[in-house]
């Protein structure tokens, strides 16, 4: 069948669907909008019907936030939302204008229009539903739609932004809700790494990877894709196929299991123990100091935080030494002040704390691996690399295929170095 044959009713047949994301950099000036619209074209010519889903132009999103900080003290939550989907509204439209150059029609859509309804919490709102009919009719019509990412409309009618890397959200949710084949990612690299390559020179692009692999890795301080995309990606089985725009050359496809992966690789029958060493510097430790050592203190401390709306991560109770002990455990770093006033405002008196120490000059490094639920001694390794270094483990956390430690944040790449290559993945 052609790329653009017809049926009797002389609607196009494509040979498959594919929705792709352009991040920021993909589209962040004229000449990179153009490029894209040439790739679609040569995509519809190869047969395929495309959805694309753009991010703001460049740096667009961090100037329209600062802007909003020279101006405003208080920035709610609903102007702001107005404020940063504007920039995937504009890269929306100079997309369809470069596409009808090359004589390829096209229709773009805000969140709302392409039918995104969330709950109302502003700036990091969450998909509640979604019912694509105008983007359905735009594909029966022949045309690409182009949606704004990282958008949609409330309950109570407002607009709402997703949150940072939003866009990857909104591809992989119109993915499964529009059938697709396959969700591409593409970004300013070429895949999923063994390791921050700017950390790591001789960190390797993964051919392939497993989501449980995934999601342990973006929640870890892999910066793409963004984990909320992951999870949905995850939970409904979204084929994923993350890249790059600027080499066009295939990149990590994420599967359920590498038994399903059908790429053109060498297969080996045992993957590697460690897939990937990833490092997080954007997280501080708050150590709840001299507590007693009785049932229900850490059910009312970490209720008030999770009331507080406070993203508390990695967890650590020492052993108590004559009823009583220290509590301490992670949150993002900007979310610091926010912690330290929750837990001052009566928490710390409730539960007969002595007082609340901070510190923000962590790093934490996690290595990442299905195989290490079979082989023993993954631990092991990574504590004697560090130790044989000088460098201090402060907290440990594992999962059935993750181990994470926090460190000082001045040693964090050095460690993430001698780990990619005590595991053998250098090269």
């Amino acid at each position: 069948m052609s790329a653009r044959e017809s049926d009797r009713t002389g609607n196009i047949m494509w040979q498959v669907r594919v929705v792709q994301k352009f991040g920021g950099t993909s589209v962040a000036d004229p000449d990179r909008i153009r490029t894209v619209a040439d790739h679609v074209a040569r995509c519809q010519r190869r047969g395929m019907e495309v959805i694309l889903v753009v991010s703001a132009m460049g740096k667009e999103t961090d100037q329209l936030l600062k802007m909003a900080a020279e101006v405003s003290r208080v920035r709610p939550g609903r102007e702001m939302d107005m404020l940063i989907t504007a920039g995937e509204r504009k890269a929306c439209a100079l997309m369809c204008m470069a596409l009808a150059d090359i004589g390829v029609q096209a229709s773009s859509f805000t969140g709302s229009q392409a039918g995104f309804t969330t709950d109302t919490k502003h700036e990091n709102a969450k998909i509640l539903e979604i019912r694509p009919t105008r983007v359905e009719q735009a594909l029966e019509a022949g045309l690409v739609p182009v949606v704004a990412g990282s958008q949609g409309v409330s309950t109570g009618r407002d607009v709402t932004f997703l949150g940072r890397g939003g866009s990857d959200t909104t591809a992989v949710a119109l993915a499964e809700v529009l059938n697709a084949e396959m969700c591409e990612l593409y970004t300013d690299v070429s895949g999923v790494f063994s390791a921050d390559p700017r950390v790591v020179p001789s960190a390797r692009k993964l051919p392939e990877i497993t989501f449980d692999e995934l999601l342990e890795m973006t929640a870890t301080g892999c910066p793409k894709p963004a984990m909320r995309s992951v999870e949905v990606a995850h939970n409904y089985g979204v084929p994923l196929h993350v890249r790059s725009a600027f080499t066009w050359e295939p990149g990590t496809l994420v599967v359920q299991d590498y038994d399903e992966a059908t790429i053109a690789e060498e297969v080996t029958m045992e993957r590697p123990i460690i897939r990937a060493v990833t490092h997080d510097l954007s997280e501080s430790k708050v150590t709840v100091v001299n507590v007693p050592d009785r049932p229900g203190v850490s059910a009312l401390l970490f209720r008030r935080l999770a009331d507080a709306e406070v993203n508390v991560d990695m967890i650590v109770q020492n052993v108590s030494e004559e009823g009583r002990t220290d509590i301490s455990f992670t949150v993002p770093s900007e979310e610091v002040g926010r912690t330290v006033a929750c837990l001052e405002d009566g928490v710390l008196e409730s539960i007969g704390a002595e007082r609340l120490t901070t510190d923000e000059s962590i790093g934490r490094v996690s290595v990442v691996g299905a195989g290490m639920k079979s082989n023993p001694g993954v631990a092991a390794t990574m504590f004697e690399t560090m130790a044989e270094k000088g460098i201090n483990i402060d907290m440990i956390s594992t999962s059935a295929i993750r181990i994470s430690c926090v460190i000082d944040a001045a040693r964090a790449e050095e460690a993430v170095q001698l780990l990619h290559t005590a595991y053998g993945l250098d090269g």
